[in-house]
């Protein structure tokens, strides 16, 4: 049996590395809003951001795709907005991209 190199611990230690700052995060968003007094505008400004996570994630791929993932997200999002439910939206999301790449666009 050969001896590890320490060479070979580069993607371990870069997992745990990942690991403790997404816990020093999570737990430090936590202890900051301890801190934070929760008034009308705080409570408001945490309403919206989950639509403005949603929004930065989304449009960076619309901008960087073109047509197909526009009309792709814009069907996902009318079949949520209608339906109001998930997988169904992203089915048809799926399912209007997919058409699109195979029709040629």
């Amino acid at each position: 049996m050969t001896p590890i190199e320490p060479a070979d611990y580069g993607p371990l230690a870069a997992i745990l590395a990942m690991a403790v700052a997404t816990y020093a995060m999570r737990a430090g968003g936590f202890w900051l809003m301890t801190h934070v007094p929760l008034t009308r505008r705080v409570r408001r400004m945490l309403a919206a951001l989950p639509g403005s996570i949603i929004a930065a994630t989304v449009l960076p791929i619309i901008v960087g795709s073109g047509l197909v993932a526009m009309l792709a997200i814009v069907t996902a999002a009318l079949v949520m907005v209608v339906r109001r439910n998930d997988f169904l939206a992203v089915v048809a999301g799926m399912s209007v991209a997919a058409g699109l790449r195979a029709a040629g666009l």
